[in-house]
């Protein structure tokens, strides 16, 4: 008989609670302390609020779902589904993916934890190749073995309006920070497998666009398999600033026709290294 299996991820994939329930998927709240008050993304904590304290100074830390949190949603769904898919964001930048293949162990595998190193419109695919391959049958191994085999088949460029925050969290030198400041850089990141990094530095917003948009084409030719509508899942996001966003979505638009684009903003977990006026593209391949 085919099992029931249940998918999870973090709300870092973007997918909102009432997505999540439209969907059929498990979204568990990531945390945030904000001046040592606790709130969770998506239910006590909106965009709009975040940004508003961000703006304001205020200490935003991000936190890891709590090892109870996580218990009790398994066990809740193990007593109406046979298995579980759980989808964290990426190892490389939290560790809630060891903690949750730690918990996994208690669970007589019944719980199969997914390493495939994505995050925001990459990870949010990940957990709807899940739900399609559990309607194929696959149980939660099999599942966790496709996408952790898939992990590579995904790209993301992200240009930031502001090294403020990354310097704000250590992520790289304050010399550096100031030195982008002074020049007005746009830097490129890039996250590949596990590891947000350096990809490019772009003088003007439309330089950026341009150097993300080239190598996004660059990775589907050369690494996916071909720029068309039947290979590739294409994705635009944004931290704030919805209207820069929705310009940008019509500038890949125009260089991928026919190709449809999704489009969230990025989650709150990346925006408070990144911080507002960040404009991404992301490309997956899609799942044969």
């Amino acid at each position: 008989m085919e099992k029931k299996i249940a998918i999870v991820t973090d709300s870092n994939s973007g997918i909102t609670q009432s997505q999540a329930k439209e969907l059929g998927i498990y979204v568990l709240p990531m945390p945030f302390m904000i001046n040592d008050e606790t709130f969770f993304e998506d239910i006590t904590l909106t965009q709009d609020e975040f940004y508003r304290r961000l703006a304001e100074g205020a200490d935003v830390i991000t936190s890891q779902p709590t090892p109870d949190s996580v218990m009790k949603l398994w066990e809740k769904l193990l007593g109406e589904y046979d298995e579980i898919v759980h989808i964290p964001m990426s190892s490389g930048l939290s560790g809630s993916c060891q903690s949750a293949d730690m918990l996994a162990q208690d669970y007589d595998g019944r719980v199969a934890v997914v390493n495939n190193q994505r995050i925001s419109v990459t990870q949010r695919q990940s957990a709807m190749d899940a739900l399609e391959l559990a309607k194929r049958g696959m149980d939660a191994g099999q599942i966790k073995d496709f996408l952790e085999q898939d992990k590579f088949n995904s790209s993301i460029y992200i240009m930031l309006d502001t090294l403020y925050y990354l310097k704000k969290g250590g992520r790289i030198t304050p010399a550096a920070a100031a030195l982008g400041t002074i020049l007005r850089l746009k830097p490129v990141l890039q996250i590949q497998g596990e590891k947000l990094d350096a990809f490019a530095k772009a003088r003007t917003v439309s330089q950026g666009k341009s150097i993300m948009i080239n190598a996004i084409r660059n990775d589907m030719e050369k690494r996916f398999g071909g720029v068309s509508d039947d290979n590739i899942w294409l994705q635009v996001a944004y931290t704030y600033d919805l209207a820069a966003a929705n310009q940008f979505k019509e500038e890949v638009q125009a260089q991928f026709p026919g190709i449809g684009i999704h489009m969230d903003p990025l989650s709150l977990s990346v925006a408070c290294h990144i911080g507002p006026g960040a404009l991404a593209v992301a490309c997956c391949k899609k799942i044969r």
